[in-house]
């Protein structure tokens, strides 16, 4: 049985957590997060394994485009993601890969471009539940009305992390 690899990674933003699961990236989730120890225990699961602390090809990876990214030099990242949830969250989180890089959306456009205009709130959740920060862009989801609304590395980081992208679209 393979098990799952994790490794910190200490971002500008904060330290976030990696894991790999037989060459797929299935987490890089704000290790201070109150979410964080629910996001592991649903990987775990979910994927029967335990957790080990190493290193693995994708995760090099992912810390390379990371840093590349943080410089401004990554728009689109390249690494083979395994997202470990229900279908519902499998679905809103592919959605997030379509955001572009520096744009932002909401909720609830989010919710009718799966045409799902309905569930607003769910969508929300299966957000909140994103165990792959900032590779899955949660971050560029905002509240109706413009508003920076809950992220697990915090809004502080989230407002970062957007104008750090709308710095380097320009």
């Amino acid at each position: 049985m393979s098990d799952l690899v994790l490794q910190r990674y200490e971002s500008p933003e904060g330290t976030l957590m990696l894991g790999s699961f037989e060459g797929r990236l299935c987490m890089c989730d704000w290790e201070n997060s109150p979410l964080h120890r629910r996001n592991l225990m649903r990987i775990e699961k979910g994927i029967d394994c335990q957790s080990i602390v190493g290193t693995s090809q994708v995760i090099a990876t992912a810390k390379e485009q990371l840093v590349a990214y943080f410089a401004g030099d990554l728009k689109q990242f390249d690494i083979p993601l395994l997202f470990i949830g229900t279908n519902f969250q499998k679905q809103v989180w592919e959605s997030l890969l379509r955001i572009p890089y520096g744009a932002t959306s909401t909720y609830g456009e989010q919710a009718q471009r799966m045409g799902r205009p309905k569930a607003v709130r769910a969508v929300a959740r299966a957000n909140g539940s994103n165990a792959i920060s900032i590779i899955v862009p949660c971050h560029r989801i905002v509240g109706r009305n413009g508003k920076l609304t809950g992220y697990a590395g915090g809004i502080e980081a989230k407002r970062n992390l957007l104008n750090h992208e709308f710095l380097h679209s320009i």
